[in-house]
């Protein structure tokens, strides 16, 4: 891999005028300047245009491009939009409304410019209203390699995979692409299917990116009970259930796991769905069904 890589940086932006600068300073005051970062307007009717024009103007690696209705509205087929865009050996998706550490480019392109990973993952934390810029600029880190060993504990969100905390080989993108109807949960779906089809990477232990916490975000509202981002997320799990079963991955500790997703978001006709593709034995298909009739006792009582 040639030492100078270019990076696509793609930014899916919907209706951001009051955050999306800052986020695109952080992005100039990479150390790292071989990248290009394409800003992809999903249908906003703020100012967002009109907030980044001067950057537009004088500094050329930013473009700007309207969602085309061949894909779907919303932040997957955005970046699908934008992954067909691309030019860069790499590609990392970064959000419209958070600060990247200026270390983040060139840490990462240094770990992929060894072929034997085809991604770079590192720790993201967050924060709320201002940003403190006062950054680590060390480069002594430990790290370890991601394989899909490690695919249970990525599921399990033990292991976070976050769209806007690593970069990845644009290779790992030819045979997989976001889910576009997805609106919640798409990279949970898509960075699963694509560990478990033996891509292997490295996580650094640094902080390189930074998350802003608001309720407008797709997460907030999931946990306020947005039905749309909740139907998303009963879709995921599965979609992932029906590749864990193609790919012969589902263990029984997975098994576990996404049925009691089905069962705390109480949604019985999932939960038979994901018994049904399993064929699971019956004894095991009556204990989960009796964990679902049991569960709002549990919940209550521990509650008290």
């Amino acid at each position: 891999m040639k030492t100078n890589s270019m990076v696509t940086i793609i930014m899916a932006t919907y209706n951001r005028a009051n955050y999306i600068a800052e986020t695109l300073q952080s992005i100039q005051n990479q150390t790292y300047s071989n990248w290009e970062c394409l800003i992809i307007d999903d249908g906003g009717t703020d100012n967002t245009l009109e907030i980044i024009s001067p950057i537009l103007k004088t500094d050329n690696r930013f473009q700007f491009f309207k969602r085309s209705n061949n894909y779907e509205k919303g932040l997957p087929g955005s970046r699908n939009f934008g992954l067909d865009k691309a030019k860069g050996d790499y590609v990392i998706f970064f959000d419209d409304d958070d600060i990247v550490h200026p270390q983040n480019l060139e840490l990462c392109v240094k770990e992929l410019n060894n072929s034997e990973f085809d991604f770079c993952r590192y720790v993201r934390a967050v924060f709320v209203k201002d940003f403190n810029y006062d950054f680590d600029l060390t480069t002594a880190y430990t790290k370890f390699q991601i394989g899909v060993s490690n695919l249970e504990a990525v599921i399990k969100n033990e292991l976070p995979i976050n769209s806007c905390a690593i970069m990845w080989k644009k290779k790992c993108f030819e045979s997989n692409r976001f889910t576009e109807h997805l609106m919640y949960a798409e990279e949970w779906e898509l960075y699963s299917r694509i560990l478990s089809s033996g891509y292997k990477g490295v996580s650094i232990n640094k902080t390189l990116f930074y998350g802003r916490k608001h309720a407008e975000s797709n997460t907030g509202e999931f946990y306020k009970g947005n039905p749309k981002r909740i139907q998303s997320k009963k879709e995921a799990i599965l979609l992932i259930f029906k590749n864990l079963i193609n790919k012969d991955l589902l263990s029984e500790s997975l098994l576990k796991y996404l049925t009691g997703l089905a069962i705390i978001l109480r949604d019985y006709k999932l939960l038979k769905k994901l018994l049904l593709l399993d064929k699971t034995k019956t004894q095991t298909s009556l204990f989960i069904k009796l964990k679902y009739l049991m569960y709002p006792i549990w919940k209550r009582y521990k509650k008290i």
